[in-house]
């Protein structure tokens, strides 16, 4: 790897972390009297804090969660020399570690599948982008929750068929993130 490569995964991973620290959930939360992270499923996420404020409260954590994403990808890629794309998947899994274990929150995150969204619709539009649509309409038609899993299996599949191994592999390597918050999750949950 070359030292402009070393030194641009550096910088775009570090603004990654910051970015996905930022606790939009716990925030906007706090606005509101409630700390996501001790009520309902005690997840600092999304679907969490609309559980307990409803949607329109609830809004500017999907937006931010989402928008950490995208900031940090746009970082990678701008930062990247040429040809090196994976500096912009490492920042947004820097985000999405950042999002899961965040230092301005005493490590206790959300799941960090907003923020790789907005990530995914960075790094390979066509798919992230096909997959939020996708999302979009079966979370209309009543299922949000059905509608995030079709969006996200929905990445990797596309992907696979318009850009390959590489970035596939990549997007499940982000993905694996997701999956062990959620084992963490699951885990915390049984000792409490």
């Amino acid at each position: 790897m070359r030292k402009e490569t070393v030194a641009s995964t550096g910088a775009a991973v570090a603004a990654g972390y910051v970015l996905g620290s930022i606790p939009v959930a716990v925030l906007v939360g706090r606005r509101h009297g409630v700390d996501p992270r001790r009520v309902g499923d005690a997840n600092p996420g999304y679907w969490n804090v609309r559980e307990q404020l409803g949607a329109r409260p609830a809004a500017p954590v999907f937006a931010g969660d989402v928008a950490k994403g995208v900031a940090a990808g746009l970082i990678g890629v701008v930062a990247a020399p040429p040809g090196a794309w994976g500096v912009g998947y490492a920042a947004v899994g820097a985000a999405m570690v950042g999002h899961a274990w965040p230092v301005f929150a005493g490590f206790r995150g959300g799941r960090a599948i907003l923020t790789w969204a907005g990530g995914i619709c960075v790094l390979s539009p066509a798919a992230g982008l096909t997959s939020v649509a996708a999302f979009a309409v079966v979370a209309r038609a009543g299922s949000f929750a059905w509608g995030a899993r079709l969006g996200v299996v929905a990445v990797p599949v596309l992907q696979l068929v318009t850009e390959g191994p590489h970035r596939t592999a990549a997007t499940g390597a982000l993905m694996s993130i997701i999956g062990l918050r959620f084992a963490t999750a699951r885990r915390g949950a049984e000792h409490r």
